[in-house]
């Protein structure tokens, strides 16, 4: 963690790297330090002014590393946007609604949520390669990096980059 960040990108990505080039997108445009769960988990998140917190969708949640973290916290105000990858990512709402009530119940306020389109092979569709093969595409990530214009604007005073 570098002294000057105060965002952290927080993320897991298991299959194609999807959820991956979303937070490295995030993180570049942040000016953030960029984590994998397991490397938060060792890390002290107490200098960070903001959290985005991100995985693919799983059986319609967040992975499960993800979800345990935050269930890890102790109760404490922070600020998070979410984000995910996932094969039906027009059903984010319903999606991130798990991890979302996590966050809550721990005191933290969620300013944004962010989904896309990501390749998804995961049970039966592996046997015809797949949905949505080419996501996140150049159109997605550019999404996310408007999402995230967007949300350092809104949120300039912990931002400062």
């Amino acid at each position: 963690m570098t002294s000057k960040t105060p965002v952290a990108i927080i993320y897991t990505s298991v299959h194609h790297g999807n959820t991956r080039k979303l937070a490295e997108t995030f993180a570049g445009e942040f000016g953030a330090d960029l984590l994998t769960v397991e490397e938060a988990v060792a890390t002290s998140l107490a200098g960070y002014g903001l959290l985005g917190l991100g995985s693919g969708i799983y059986c319609g949640r967040h992975d499960w590393r993800l979800r345990q973290f935050v269930e890890s916290w102790a109760t404490s105000p922070r600020r998070v946007f979410i984000f995910s990858t996932a094969g039906l990512s027009f059903l984010h709402r319903l999606q991130h609604s798990s991890l979302r009530r996590k966050l809550v119940r721990k005191g933290c306020t969620v300013v944004s949520e962010f989904s896309c389109r990501g390749w998804d092979t995961v049970g039966p569709l592996w046997l015809m390669g797949g949905i949505n093969r080419h996501h996140p595409n150049v159109r997605d990530l550019n999404r996310a990096k408007e999402f995230a214009k967007r949300l350092k604007a809104e949120n300039f005073s912990i931002c400062d980059t």
